[in-house]
């Protein structure tokens, strides 16, 4: 049953959803010209609007969609974007209760407690405070948020059934799937006790190398509250206070790619969350990182997958690219490689008229925006965190705009790291194992062959004619599986073609031997 609140959602969202599947259409077909990205952008405002109206919780989803590359269009995104920034903190009156309940009395619990947040954000909020006669920040939760969370996820699952009525009907299964990540991660987020662990594990992986994970008080930390040691830094967009602090802001833009890449390609978890809120420069240089809340973690086999893409992308090889997503999880069981090899190799020749060597850091970002949207595919969780990552450190170094080129940043950290043997291995695996899959399909067809080779023999047919099918069934065995070899080799279309006329060798051999 719809609440009163779930009726005035539905007013509020029902136009952008209708909007988004128009200009989606449009967007998707390229044919894009001024006056429709005027209406891109007053529409997506319109979105914007509507998602800081309803609250914290549809602010929480406004921003995951705007790193959503396989929903959205390029501009839906950038306007998007700005809910990154602080969201108005509730009154510390209402926050008051909240911390008493976690800690105590709150003259007991620390020595003293502004009463002006520092900072809001859609799940919770920081304030200055002193402990134990030092500085520190206490993050915590909005009052009522997990009554809120709970009422308006209900509503949105409610309402999106009738939502996917006014969308492509390939982006059904993309949006179920992007709604049970979201659901999944803000409940993450507002448990402080596993952002502390995100805190722990990233501390750990980045030991040594400069970076500035600050300190936690875990006596004065719980689920609800999470008390660290004051960092104070500059913002790391503040461009004029940079300049004036001397930073190198092309080495800071290199270094803080590095690191991120660095976290996603070889360490456990990955923040998943570097708007310039959460991201300050030390005076001394050193980079400060803030927000433990959402972390993206890669497997093994997953980072050196996404190498494969990266490699391929910048290679300019569509076959290659298809293979590593196809591996990664992106394409559905039943997808056209051909078509997709197509687009994609379109995609990558046109894209932003820039060279292979000099594809940014939204190289994925982009090909999913303008190519895959046109599929039926999916993003798995952590692959969507992924390009969120990627969407907003590109936003940072636009800021800046200091020379930069990914590619060359990310080969430096694949070879610093010994990751790019480790890559070719792993394609040279999948190779095989694709290979090994078409021989074992190729082989199963002969003893079909055989049987109906028997078959002939039993029939009615001439002696003399019959034994022509001998010769014609090894013939076409012999193609067929040369050509299951090529098909897995990434030439779809020879492959296809040599097995169809393995079929039609095996046919003319069968009715001579009916003759």
């Amino acid at each position: 049953m719809l609440r009163l609140r779930s009726l005035r959602v539905l007013a509020r969202l029902a136009p952008s959803v209708i909007a988004l599947r128009a200009d989606r259409k449009r967007w998707l077909r390229g044919e894009s010209t001024e006056s429709d990205m005027e209406r891109y952008r007053r529409n997506a405002q319109r979105a914007l609007d509507a998602f800081i109206d309803l609250g914290p919780v549809y602010i929480k989803l406004g921003q995951w969609l705007s790193a959503r590359a396989d929903i959205l269009p390029k501009p839906y995104m950038d306007t998007l974007s700005r809910l990154q920034d602080d969201v108005p903190a509730a009154p510390f009156e209402e926050v008051l209760p909240e911390l008493e309940r976690e800690l105590g009395p709150i003259e007991g619990a620390f020595d003293e407690v502004s009463r002006e947040a520092i900072s809001g954000a859609s799940l919770g909020q920081v304030y200055r405070a002193r402990l134990r006669g030092e500085d520190v920040v206490v993050k915590v939760r909005r009052p009522g948020i997990e009554r809120a969370v709970r009422e308006d996820l209900r509503d949105v699952k409610a309402l999106l059934p009738a939502a996917l009525r006014f969308i492509n009907p390939n982006l059904g299964l993309t949006v179920k799937a992007m709604f049970a990540q979201f659901v999944e991660t803000i409940h993450e987020e507002m448990d402080y006790g596993v952002e502390l662990e995100n805190l722990r594990s990233i501390r750990k992986s980045t030991a040594g190398t400069g970076i500035i994970v600050p300190d936690v008080y875990e006596d004065r930390s719980t689920g609800a509250v999470l008390t660290m040691r004051y960092v104070p830094g500059t913002k790391v967009t503040d461009v004029a206070a940079l300049e004036e602090m001397g930073i190198d802001r092309e080495r800071l833009v290199v270094d803080i790619h590095k690191l991120f890449f660095l976290m996603l390609l070889r360490h456990p978890v990955f923040h998943a969350d570097p708007h310039p809120g959460n991201l300050s420069v030390a005076p001394d240089g050193r980079i400060i990182l803030y927000d433990y809340g959402m972390v993206g973690r890669l497997d093994g086999e997953t980072r050196l997958r996404l190498i494969r893409l990266y490699a391929a992308l910048a290679d300019r090889s569509a076959p290659r690219a298809v293979r590593a997503m196809d591996d990664l999880g992106m394409l559905m069981p039943d997808f056209n490689r051909h078509v997709i090899e197509r687009a994609i190799s379109l995609s990558i020749r046109a894209m932003h008229g820039r060279r292979a060597s000099e594809l940014e850091v939204n190289i994925l970002v982009d090909l999913v925006n303008r190519t895959m949207g046109n599929f039926p595919f999916l993003l798995p969780k952590h692959l969507s965190l992924y390009m969120r990552m990627a969407t907003l450190l590109e936003g940072i170094y636009k800021a800046h705009g200091v020379k930069f080129t990914f590619m060359k940043v990310l080969k430096e950290i694949l070879e610093e790291e010994h990751m790019v043997e480790e890559a070719y291995m792993s394609e040279l695996r999948s190779g095989v194992g694709r290979l090994a899959g078409a021989m074992a399909e190729a082989i199963e067809v002969v003893p079909e062959m055989r049987r109906f080779l028997d078959d002939a023999r039993s029939s009615r047919a001439r002696p003399a004619r019959a034994g022509a099918l001998l010769p014609g069934s090894i013939l076409a065995s012999s193609t067929f599986v040369g050509s299951a070899i090529i098909y897995a080799s990434g030439a779809a279309a020879a492959g296809a073609v040599g097995m169809m006329a393995a079929i039609g060798i095996f046919a003319a051999f069968a009715i001579l031997g009916r003759r």
